[in-house]
């Protein structure tokens, strides 16, 4: 089995040596058009019940030929699926991505699909058509060619097959083995002459059923010249001549690939899915040294510094002269100076949503505007911040629903986001944000918590990668007064903090519904509660918790009950247990640590007491990864409950993931336990 989750360079050797028409000669998988009548009823699907739809087979194939004066890869698909569920339907929708640069673009041809059901037992078939085909915008660089197999119900077998052709043989077609629905079988081929060094990147869990390589030659009539385009390693038109170089040829097939699942406190599934990944290295052309294509993270941090949409920026923050000269008079201290820039950036321009590493244009503008990405905000700071004359630099990183970040491939695309790092004195730092309106300076947005970002120096040679570690938590403390009486019914105090992570999405929430909204959805949250009374407190002081204190009642019976059943923590505590299937393979990543605080107060009703107390409890998580207390406290005519849940680390490995599934399996049954309370005879 393949090494979990380890990104390998797929090693030569695998297999003997062999000519390429013995590549040639292996079966290929699937014949578009030939399907298995079978398929069209349910024997073959009994094991996917819980499935909306399989993939049945999908294959490519990646080739190269050489056409007008350049080499070309030309990727072939063919896929089919079976719809089991409603839910499947959107499995019967294709989007192929086209990249396209300057004049030149990706092509699709060949595009054919058909849909296949079965209509009082003969098979009906249905061909896909040029009014269900549509394009879209994605990026810059992207175009999105979707389509829509025609006529889809529970049952059918959709199958479709098209090519791309590119002339840009650095964007060598990648391949996904696992989707979001089983596969029974994936393959992907490529054969690829000695002209082009592409490393191989392997990603997943799941084993390889198949991985071969083999050598031959094959033949291309080439027009040769001197000057080549160091992206792209085409060469310009020039002399002709018939050229055999070795080609080698690749096959990887996965068999029976279990669907990957969503789970809890995950960044995103591509960080998971069993596939392949391609960059071009370098190319070595006949005659000539091999030239490297692919980039250094030196490159790289030069490239950006140079950019007039980044590095170029970062110098052109002097018209913020007038802005910040009373900041700087009222603040001495550096930490104090960099909060109040920090204030100043995010209340100036809001942000709009769009991530990205590049200004849409002049920070002037940016700031003249009100409104901006994420570049324009956390650029503008760095540039302010410098104005100031504070040591501040750009931090380029991922965030969580874009990716990990490789730092052993250097590629911009891996970034998508950035913001600011500042040196303080006695060798201290800050990573800062300015694109939350309701967060402190120094708290990171969630969605930036995702390892580790290249922090750009203007030094040659000392950018570095720097962690992303989060200063805050996800804080929560009530303390609860509760009073019972003799029908079950409680009144009760609730003070509640919610700080760190928690603080800003409560206060987002808050922000969204109005404090009379809020609390209407938090009583509605608890069965026949009321809530007459609440006050909630700093509520614009971002640094510290955001604080509701409020007044509960709940009706009980009609009558005195000579035994009440109480359970104050199903209103306080962890409600379920958020991981519920046996295993897991990946980490679970909560971005940040965890902290919860429960002390509840209970005045009994005259008359009665604790029939018995429950056990406290002490569980840890091995090597210090969490912890859990919970004890009750009996006194005369009153208990105290005291429950406190910690999560000490951000992320924990697929190999802790049984401990931690046990502990909260211990949390939620002792926080679920019933108080029985009797009244005395």
């Amino acid at each position: 089995m393949m090494q979990p989750l380890l990104r390998q360079l797929l090693l030569a050797g695998i297999c003997s040596a062999a000519s390429v028409s013995l590549a040639q000669a292996q079966a290929e998988p699937i014949k578009f058009g030939k399907i298995d009548e079978r398929d069209l009823t349910g024997q073959n699907f009994v094991a996917d019940s819980a499935a909306p739809a399989v993939v049945l087979c999908d294959f490519g194939r990646s080739t190269f030929d050489y056409s007008e004066g350049q080499f070309r890869v030309i990727f072939e698909r063919v896929a089919r699926i079976k719809i089991l569920k409603k839910a499947g339907y959107e499995h019967a929708t294709v989007e192929v991505p086209l990249y396209h640069r300057g004049t030149s673009e990706e092509k699709l041809t060949g595009l054919r699909g058909f849909t296949y059901n079965l209509v009082n037992g003969q098979v009906v078939k249905e061909k896909l058509n040029s009014e269900s085909i549509f394009r879209e915008i994605s990026t810059p660089n992207i175009t999105i060619r979707k389509f829509t197999m025609p006529n889809v119900r529970e049952g059918s077998v959709v199958e479709f097959t098209y090519t791309v052709a590119s002339e840009f043989t650095f964007n060598f077609q990648d391949w996904k083995f696992q989707s979001d629905i089983p596969v029974r079988w994936s393959e992907y081929r490529a054969a690829i002459p000695e002209y082009f060094d592409y490393k191989m990147l392997m990603q997943g869990y799941e084993p390889l059923e198949v991985q071969e390589r083999t050598e031959g030659t094959t033949q291309y009539t080439i027009r040769w010249s001197s000057n080549i385009d160091s992206r792209t390693g085409q060469r310009e038109s020039g002399g002709a001549g018939v050229v055999t170089p070795r080609v080698t040829n690749y096959r990887w097939a996965m068999k029976n690939v279990p669907a990957l699942r969503e789970e809890p406190y995950m960044t995103t599934t591509d960080d998971y899915i069993a596939k392949i990944d391609f960059e071009l290295a370098g190319t070595k052309w006949p005659d000539e040294p091999y030239k490297a294509v692919a980039n250094t993270w030196e490159k790289i941090d030069r490239e950006l510094l140079n950019e007039e949409n980044l590095g170029a920026q970062l110098s052109r923050g002097g018209f913020l002269k007038e802005q910040l000269a009373p900041l700087l008079a009222q603040h001495t201290e550096p930490a104090a100076r960099v909060a109040a820039i920090h204030d100043l950036v995010r209340r100036a321009v809001k942000y709009n949503g769009n991530t990205g590493i590049l200004t849409s244009g002049n920070l002037r503008r940016v700031y003249e505007q009100k409104t901006g990405s994420a570049a324009d905000i956390n650029l503008l700071l760095v540039a302010a911040l410098r104005e100031a004359g504070l040591t501040a630099n750009p931090v380029l990183l991922s965030t969580r629903s874009h990716g990990r970040m490789e730092t052993n491939v250097p590629l911009i695309s891996r970034f998508n986001y950035v913001l600011a790092h500042v040196a303080l004195p006695e060798g201290k730092t800050m990573l800062v944000d300015a694109t939350e309106e309701l967060a402190p300076c120094g708290m990171l947005p969630y969605r930036c918590l995702n390892g580790v970002g290249r922090l750009l120096l203007p030094k040659e040679g000392e950018s570095r990668w720097v962690e992303l570690k989060p200063a805050d938590r996800l804080l929560t403390y009530r303390q609860v007064n509760l009073t019972v009486d003799n029908t079950g019914a409680l009144s009760g105090k609730v003070h509640q903090e919610h700080g760190g992570y928690l603080a800003l999405t409560q206060r987002e929430k808050l922000r969204k519904l109005g404090e009379k909204k809020y609390v209407e959805e938090l009583a509605a949250g608890h069965e026949g509660w009321s809530v007459p009374k609440f006050t909630f407190k700093e509520r614009d002081t971002f640094h510290k918790p955001l604080t509701l204190e409020y007044e509960f009642t709940a009706a009980g019976g009609e009558t005195p009950a000579g035994t009440i059943y109480l359970n104050p923590l199903r209103h306080f505590g962890t409600d379920k247990n958020p991981f519920l299937h046996e295993d897991r393979r990946f980490p679970v990543d909560f971005g940040t640590a965890l902290d919860e605080t429960v002390l509840i107060n209970i005045t009994l009703p005259a008359g009665y007491e604790l029939e018995e107390t429950p056990k406290g409890m002490a569980v840890e998580i091995p090597e210090g990864g969490g912890r859990f207390l919970y004890s009750v406290q009996p006194g005369q005519g009153t208990l105290q409950i005291i429950s406190r849940l910690s999560l000490m680390r951000p992320v924990y490995s697929a190999e802790e993931y049984a401990h931690l599934r046990e502990f909260f399996t211990h949390v939620i049954t002792k926080q679920g336990e019933k108080l029985v309370l009797k009244k005395k005879a």
